[in-house]
């Protein structure tokens, strides 16, 4: 083994021991139900926000944007300012009303809005599809990693993570994993920051000729492909709406103590990502500069492994084995808190409608967490995939449109039935998923039907939307009957919560 793939199998090991101690330690105090799916209710905002930013940074956020800057030009940083707007709008509509929902997941949010077990069925599959979409890159950018570092095969990478995954939810669920993504946040957050400075000190004395390559306006121009006006607008729509979607993402709305914290929470998830975000285009900009080829035609794999090879072209030697073992765990810590979440989220559904009838809860969780991470490793070792920020974007072109309609009018319209609910769910989760599959199997072209198959949201996200108005306006006489009652609870603050007995205090509801 040569010093470089020793000093990555260490670092990738440490991020690894850390991981499972930090899990150990919050194993502890992980007891009830409540601690397995919302750690109950105690979280706070600050711890929550480093949890849900080191969750919400995953492959695509490390490895994946990088790339995309470096071979496609400027068009690509809509991906992190998408990324980070998206809780803007979540902080706007959704952070407080969804928290004081009291419910567990979405699949529940969507039951206690609508009164519909049938709602509930299907909010549930939408999230066993979102979830194992976003996690398949989880999994193969892990192999991938722990190739370019060690030589190893694709699936021994995907593998560890799975075990990993599999050895912090089942164990202590929401409670421990909360704690181990607060500290993978950080830990992400270093191994690309200090890296960097040596890559920028590197960079500033060196290949000055190089900067003809960084100015060429084929690159630095934005829009210049053909259809990239829909392209762009379509990314736009599919992050900014999104975020509010991804089951993982809104389930730790639930692990606040009210109203109010959840959105203390969004404010300091939207600094932290800000700062993170600042990096990976500064990788994707030297990438461009001095990594020879890379270019829109590149493999998957070559741009995906841009932050990777940037130390061994820059600076060489021991000092870049140094580097690349630091990113490598970085990548490392991305790949553990995202996948950690998914699986998180995939284990309370299943858990709860699935296996909840026939098992007591807390082995139900930790039976559909196995069968969740295990069923999608074996997805991604049989299947090449995309670039991870691309597939990445597509779960979140799912989640936009599914569940970001029905949050935003479960939530702002008194209107929304149970009918009009379920068929625009369903409406756009198989016009997304069709395009999904049509660009995974090859089967689009270049022409803007091509485009539009590789960022459907644009299409798919007003189609949802319209459906769901349009059904529920034809059967608004199938309204929820506790649609008053549910409304109220939504918009009213947790210190002025009114039922049948009055006025009650805050926290009380939180005992109830």
């Amino acid at each position: 083994m040569t010093s470089g793939a020793a000093l990555a199998v260490t670092a990738v090991g440490l991020v690894a021991v850390l991981a499972l101690a930090v899990g150990a330690f919050g194993l502890r105090f992980s007891r009830t139900t409540s601690d397995f799916y919302v750690a109950s209710r105690t979280v706070r905002p600050a711890a929550n926000a480093a949890a849900i930013s080191g969750e919400y940074l995953s492959a695509a956020s490390f490895l994946g944007v990088a790339g995309l800057v470096a071979s496609r030009g400027p068009d690509m940083l809509w991906y992190p300012v998408g990324y980070t707007a998206g809780y803007l709008l979540l902080l706007l509509f959704v952070a407080a009303p969804l928290r004081r929902s009291r419910a567990y997941t979405l699949p529940d949010f969507a039951e206690f809005r609508l009164e519909s077990p049938r709602a509930r069925g299907l909010a549930s599959a939408m999230v066993v599809l979102i979830c194992v979409l976003y996690l398949l890159p989880q999994f193969r950018g892990a192999g991938l990693t722990l190739r370019t570092l060690t030589g190893a095969p694709d699936w021994l990478g995907s593998a560890i993570v799975a075990v990993l995954v599999l050895l912090g939810v089942a164990a202590g669920g929401m409670r421990s994993i909360t704690l181990v993504q607060a500290v993978q946040y950080w830990l992400k957050l270093a191994a690309l920051l200090v890296p960097l400075a040596f890559l920028l000190v590197r960079a500033h004395g060196g290949a000055p000729a190089a900067h003809d390559r960084l100015v060429r306006t084929d690159w630095l121009e934005p829009m210049q492909g053909p259809h990239s006006l829909y392209l762009t607008y379509s990314l736009i729509l599919a992050t900014f709406l999104g975020a509010m979607g991804l089951p993982h993402v809104a389930v730790r709305f639930y692990t606040n103590r009210d109203g109010h914290a959840a959105r203390r929470t969004t404010v300091a998830v939207l600094v932290l990502l800000s700062l993170f975000y600042l990096l990976p285009p500064v990788y994707g900009a030297l990438g461009h500069r001095y990594l020879s080829g890379v270019s829109a035609s590149d493999s998957t794999d070559t741009t995906d492994l841009v932050v990777l090879r940037l130390p061994h072209h820059l600076i060489g030697g021991l000092g870049a084995d140094a580097l690349t073992a630091v990113l490598g765990a970085g990548a490392f810590a991305a790949f553990l808190s995202t996948s950690s979440g998914l699986v998180l989220s995939i284990a309370g559904v299943l858990g709860q409608d699935l296996l909840g009838r026939r098992l007591p809860a807390v082995p139900a969780f930790r039976l559909a967490a196995v069968a969740a991470a295990l069923g999608t490793f074996v997805l991604t070792v049989l299947t090449t995939g995309l670039a991870v920020a691309h597939a990445v974007e597509l779960a979140f072109t799912v989640a936009a449109s599914t569940f970001c309609p029905l949050l935003l009018l479960g939530i702002w319209w008194r209107g929304l039935t149970a009918a009009g609910a379920m068929a625009g769910m369903a409406v756009g989760g198989a016009l997304s998923t069709g395009a999904i599959l049509a660009v995974m199997t090859g089967s689009h072209s270049a022409s803007l039907s091509g485009a539009v198959l590789s960022q459907p949201a644009m299409v798919t996200v007003p189609a949802a939307f319209a459906v769901m108005i349009g059904v529920s306006l034809a059967t608004r006489d199938h309204r929820p009957p506790r649609l008053a009652r549910i409304m109220v609870r939504l918009h009213t603050p947790e210190a002025v919560q009114v039922d049948r007995s009055g006025f009650r205090a805050r926290g009380a509801l939180d005992q109830s």
